[in-house]
């Protein structure tokens, strides 16, 4: 079983200030519930009750919310509004929480290089928590656990994406194993169109196998001087140990303003809908 999920949470969100000066960017609300919080009952409905934090100056607001507010609870105890914590309390009862610092800002590669001490030596999921996945039924997660247990590799999520936009994401190519699966051959970060291998592109899940420190460790600076996940991930592809799966459900970047204005309009639709 999976218990462990990474969130890299340290960066410094650039596209949303200066919203994101003093407010984390995984702290924006879509509703009522900030995006990180998405991302924990994700791996929770993947059975996942251990998740860990990579988080960097200014993101206390992140360890606040899940933690206890007594001065709060006491305030609202026994009024309507005591429902409205029901979720964060089952979170918060039912998952352990740690935390560490990411000092320097030196890739995905790097911010997850930076959680091994939180991980240890056995297979973890990794959530980035501005792409919102929204499913009928079970998570992205849940799925891609199913494949690991099949496979016992590294999977990765994957969607189809316009390939003009091929420079906004880690691109993939493959063999088809059947529908929606492949074995990654070729992984390229952020190519330009017309060098882009298919378009396939990485978004924010993973599953990786703990063999990837080691590989992290030695893996150097590639592009914009960062250690990316997609270089490390290749040393896995290469030895047929990468699957890339085109997940049941709908992605909303909500690190950029389009895609989080559009999660917050349908999942207020939904919400309306109930």
């Amino acid at each position: 079983m999976i218990r462990k999920c990474l969130f890299p949470a340290a960066g410094y969100g650039t596209r949303f200030l200066p919203m994101t000066k003093a407010i984390p960017k995984e702290m924006l609300p879509i509703l009522t519930k900030p995006l990180i919080q998405y991302g924990v009952e994700e791996a929770m409905n993947a059975r996942m009750n251990t998740m860990a934090m990579i988080t960097g100056r200014g993101k206390r607001a992140i360890a606040d919310h899940f933690d206890i507010s007594y001065e709060l609870e006491h305030q609202i105890r026994g009024t309507e509004k005591e429902k409205m914590l029901a979720d964060i309390r089952d979170i918060i009862d039912t998952c352990t929480f740690s935390y560490t610092r990411q000092a320097e800002m030196l890739g995905l590669g790097h911010a997850i290089l930076t959680g091994e001490t939180l991980i240890g030596n056995e297979p973890f999921a990794v959530v980035l928590a501005d792409d919102l996945c929204i499913c009928e039924g079970e998570g992205v997660l849940a799925q891609m656990v199913k494949l690991y247990n099949e496979y016992q590799c590294s999977i990765i999520a994957i969607e189809e994406v316009d390939p003009s936009h091929t420079n906004k994401y880690g691109i993939i190519a493959g063999e088809a194993i059947s529908e929606g699966i492949y074995r990654v051959h070729t992984m390229v970060e952020k190519p330009a169109p017309e060098n882009a291998p298919s378009n396939l592109a990485i978004i924010g899940r993973y599953i990786l196998t703990p063999d990837i420190f080691e590989i992290l460790r030695q893996t150097k600076p590639g592009k914009g001087g960062e250690i990316q996940i997609t270089d490390a991930l290749m040393e896995q592809a290469r030895e047929g140990k990468v699957i890339a799966y085109r997940f049941r459900g709908k992605r909303y970047d909500c690190g950029s303003i389009d895609g989080y204005v559009q999660a917050t309009i349908e999942l207020y639709e939904k919400e309306k809908q109930v």
